[in-house]
Parts: structure tokens; C-alpha cells; sequence
């Protein structure tokens, strides 16, 4: 699982359905929802 920074609960948790997606400059991110509240959370690196 990927794990991202969750801002909305102030912990890193894991990406509930991850999705690749590239930046305009061309980097690759992760985008995808916290489980716990439902939030949008993204981190910036492949998905692994």
C-alpha cells in the first residue's frame, strides 16, 4: 500500500483506491481517498 499525509487527521495513512496520475511538469504522483475520513490525499512519486 502507498501511504500519504492525511491533513484533515494529522497522520500519514494508507491511499484507499489509488490512482497514477502525472504532474505538468511531468513527475508521477499518487492520487486517491483516506479511509478514515473520506478526504482527498495525493503524494507526489510512483505508485509501488
Amino acid at each position: 500500500m502507498v501511504t500519504a499525509y492525511c491533513v484533515k487527521c494529522r497522520t500519514k495513512r494508507d491511499i484507499t483506491n489509488p490512482k497514477e496520475t502525472k504532474l505538468k511538469n511531468g513527475r508521477p504522483a499518487v492520487k486517491g481517498l483516506c479511509p478514515e475520513c473520506g478526504t482527498n490525499i495525493f503524494r507526489i512519486g510512483k505508485l509501488k
